[in-house]
């Protein structure tokens, strides 16, 4: 009997240890996969590290550009890896890349880095501020981008080759023609790429492909795409977050349906080319011209963008929440009040004011 239970035991035990041998392999297999390389895709992709970044918060942006499987393993792959210091700067990285292909760049200051230029244009930044931005990262000043965007042959050379560029951008009364239309994002160019022309069309580029996805509804809606982007310019200056954006746009379009002044600040810091830190006196408020929407003669929205939107803003313009309210206030918090009526608004006012959180 004693022979029979070891004989029982020891084939046990070479069971067990045969599926752990098969566990072990499965769970190998799925690292080798998960930190393999995601397609056979070259096509360059820029990934920019930043100061303060290290290889395990780069991983949701090299999972945004699709160069790894999984975050987990990619982490995985690090704790056993230790790889030498990441260094800062763009890399060119591209989907065919292992995840220890990857590191192995990124660790390495010559390896795979770029002599790219980088221009980060924030969402509702407008064309002043832009221009700005690339004249401190290039050769070229902020007057000679301003000029060329204004230029009347180049705009008529970007109407041939992006449907949503219409004939409103040349209303007398608009500062800056391609206000609007400057997709805010990143962008990396190649020294040899550093021309205006080459700029705004790769910007423009990105525009229509954020566009894209809505060109049916752009087209044939009720407000055409200069409308919509004049909208979610001023949407993306009054809120934050994707549901009060929504909330906001359905407040303007209720003051439009009903034949109301817009009624918003943001409007009239850009009809005076003043700064949202500076402070708005009572003539800037009462100035009539294609932009203040608090000048009581003006019904409708101003005749173009005061900033460039981002996609959230436009989805929002495209999309707004229908409700009853006409009025909102935001607080020194962001957090944003709606009210259906003045009496309502106001009484919102004095209790922030009354909190010391108004936002004037």
């Amino acid at each position: 009997m004693k022979k029979v239970r070891k004989f029982k035991v020891g084939k046990f035990l070479l069971f067990l240890l045969l599926l752990i041998i098969i566990l072990i392999l499965i769970i190998l297999g799925i690292y080798k996969y998960q930190t393999s390389a995601v397609s056979s895709n070259t096509d360059p992709k820029i990934i920019t590290v930043e100061e303060g970044d290290n290889y395990f918060s780069i991983a949701s942006k090299l999972k945004e550009k699709n160069l790894i499987r999984s975050e987990t393993f990619y982490k995985i792959y690090l704790k056993f890896a230790n790889p030498n210091s990441l260094i800062t700067g763009d890399y060119e990285l591209n989907e065919a890349m292992s995840v220890q292909e990857i590191v192995k760049v990124l660790s390495d200051e010559d390896s795979g880095k770029t002599n790219t230029i980088k221009l980060t244009f924030r969402e509702g930044l407008n064309i002043t501020q832009m221009a700005k931005i690339v004249e401190e990262k290039t050769d070229i000043t902020a007057d000679e981008f301003i000029n060329k965007l204004s230029d009347q042959t180049f705009l008529q050379s970007l109407q041939q080759d992006y449907w949503f560029i219409t004939n409103e951008i040349y209303n007398s009364e608009i500062y800056y023609p391609l206000e609007g239309y400057l997709y805010p994002d990143t962008y990396h160019f190649e020294p040899s790429e550093l021309d205006i022309e080459t700029i705004v069309k790769k910007i423009l580029d990105n525009t229509e492909s954020k566009l894209e996805p809505y060109k049916e509804q752009l087209q044939n809606g009720s407000y055409n795409v200069h409308q919509i982007l004049t909208l979610a310019s001023i949407v993306e200056l009054e809120a934050v977050s994707d549901s009060d954006r929504a909330m906001v746009a359905g407040v303007f379009y209720n003051r439009l349906n009903n034949n109301w002044s817009l009624g918003s600040d943001v409007t009239t810091y850009y009809a005076s080319k003043k700064s949202m830190t500076e402070s708005l006196t009572q003539s800037d408020l009462t100035a009539c011209n294609g932009y203040n929407t608090r000048c009581t003669s003006m019904i409708g929205l101003p005749v173009g963008p005061i900033d460039n939107p981002s996609i959230s803003s436009i989805n929002a313009a495209l999309n707004p929440t229908e409700s009853d309210y006409y009025y909102f206030v935001a607080d020194t918090n962001k957090k944003v009040y709606f009210t259906k009526n003045a009496t309502e608004h106001d009484r919102i006012i004095s209790k922030l004011k009354d909190e010391g959180i108004w936002a004037a």
